[in-house]
């Protein structure tokens, strides 16, 4: 059972980068209500099943993401609009899970972090608790992953 983020972390890094890839793609999909960008969506598929997309898909999934985080920090401008920084933090963490090999770290992680982030825009005035449901609803999700695997 996870209940911690460094039990969360570690199991994470143990998953080769297609699994990460899928189990990120839940993460993000937990956040997705939060933006309006339908491209992030499409991005999730093309996560989802990264170990049948060419490379160049993967390339194009990337680029839309991007697009999609530039967009919604566009919109943040000074007037602190969070619901777009949700959106902005949801696109990031999309855009982490289709980077390429070599970007690619730890890419469930870092779409764990932003989708974290996210959730903490979109409940701006619950912030601290709203992180901790969306890391403890990322642990169940990550649980159940492992047991299908």
């Amino acid at each position: 059972m996870i209940m911690n983020d460094a039990d969360f972390k570690q199991a994470l890094e143990q998953l080769p980068l297609a699994q990460q890839r899928r189990v990120g793609s839940a993460f993000v999909r937990n956040v997705l209500a939060l933006t309006a960008d339908p491209a992030v969506a499409k991005v999730l598929d093309t996560a989802s099943n990264a170990e049948t997309v060419a490379d160049d898909e993967l390339a194009l999934a990337f680029k839309n993401a991007k697009a999609a985080a530039l967009e919604s920090h566009t919109r943040c401008g000074a007037d602190s609009d969070w619901q777009a920084q949700a959106g902005y933090f949801v696109a990031r963490a999309a855009s982490a899970l289709v980077a390429s090999a070599k970007q690619a770290k730890t890419p469930a992680w870092e779409a764990a972090a932003n989708a974290r982030l996210a959730r903490t825009c979109g409940m701006i005035e619950s912030a601290d608790e709203s992180m901790h449901e969306e890391s403890e609803a990322q642990y169940r999700l990550l649980e159940q992953f492992l047991n299908d695997i």
